[in-house]
């Protein structure tokens, strides 16, 4: 009995172990290096042989000179990938969101009725967005060029290298436009 039973049983338990946990993973890695080689190293971007990011991650910016992503409660660290469970009654919430306006409003001179995109005053379900909203992005041109101080015509082009940067809904129907904020700062590092 114990050899018709439990012996088959161990073989299988092997047999299985080494499809699904060793061939099955390596025959997806290497199938994706070779179908997808950008997409399954990390889409990690690199300026003069360094790796600077990951295109699907966001990134802490808050330099006046760089266009800023959107908030995110786990300051983009991927470990504890997540949002802040707040919900829209959340007095928390609610006052994240208000001094978020204030502090945009501040830093745009903007007065207290303009429209702030949202994904400037509301943190991404993730917490590692990479992308903002053409609008986000546009709301950033004046202190961007302010910031480094561009002429008229170096305004210009930054404001041709928002549009150049939006990306298409995926597929062209999921989702919405929208703009990676570290591709478009590695372009307004070009510009110069």
């Amino acid at each position: 009995m114990l050899k018709q039973t439990i012996l088959p049983a161990i073989q299988l338990f092997f047999i299985l172990t080494l499809l699904t946990g060793v061939i099955y993973p390596l025959t997806i890695t290497l199938g994706a290096r070779v179908i997808f080689p950008f997409q399954a190293t990390g889409s990690l971007l690199t300026v003069h042989g360094q790796k600077i990011g990951s295109a699907l991650i966001g990134q802490t910016m808050n330099e006046p000179l760089y266009f800023w992503p959107r908030p995110s409660v786990i300051d983009y660290n991927p470990l504890p990938s997540g949002g802040s469970n707040l919900g829209l009654t959340s007095a928390t919430l609610q006052a994240t969101v208000q001094q978020r306006r204030a502090d945009i409003q501040a830093t745009y001179g903007l007065p207290a009725d303009a429209q702030i995109p949202n994904d400037l005053l509301f943190a991404s379900g993730s917490g590692l967005d990479p992308h903002i909203s053409p609008a986000a992005a546009r709301l950033q041109i004046d202190r961007v060029a302010k910031a480094r101080h561009l002429s008229n015509e170096q305004r210009v082009q930054l404001s041709n290298l928002v549009e150049r940067s939006i990306e298409p809904p995926q597929f062209w129907l999921l989702g919405q436009p929208r703009v990676n904020v570290l591709r478009l700062n590695l372009g307004l590092d070009e510009m110069r």
